[in-house]
């Protein structure tokens, strides 16, 4: 579920990203200017912003931490490549300010995380069975 609400919040950030271009887009078109000083024409950047920085690297650390009491083969793993390309999203995003090409290397790694988010959704659905389980179904037999 959690590797589920990782995959929806990339589209949510994708979403929100756009809403805010095409709002700069059109304040630019209708003749406003855009500064740093200026009020932005909506919330797409902030919620782009509140959703990379906060929402989305609490989900993918909760996630590491349930991966490893879920039964679920290689969750560890697809949950730690995920921190990672969180922490990768994250740092490109601030650099990008700095460095606006680097914004493409962002939009791609956004495809990255939401690709390993459906990977641990699909490992998900095939949980290995418990030890006990399995011991527990001979011993009735007996």
């Amino acid at each position: 579920m959690l590797s589920g609400l990782v995959a929806l919040a990339v589209v949510f950030q994708a979403a929100v990203v756009a809403f805010g271009g095409f709002g700069a887009i059109k304040e630019i078109e209708d003749g406003g200017v855009l500064t740093a000083d200026s009020d932005f024409p909506n919330a797409g950047p902030m919620l782009h912003a509140i959703g990379g920085t906060m929402v989305i690297p609490l989900l993918v650390l909760v996630l590491l931490i349930v991966s490893f009491f879920a039964k679920v083969r290689g969750g560890v793993k697809w949950a730690a490549l995920l921190v990672l390309a969180v922490a990768v999203q994250i740092t490109l995003g601030f650099a990008g300010f700095e460095l606006p090409a680097l914004g493409l290397l962002h939009a791609t790694n956004a495809f990255v995380i939401l690709t390993l988010a459906l990977l641990g959704v699909r490992a998900a659905r095939t949980v290995t069975p418990a030890a006990s389980d399995e011991t527990t179904g001979d011993a009735a037999r007996v």
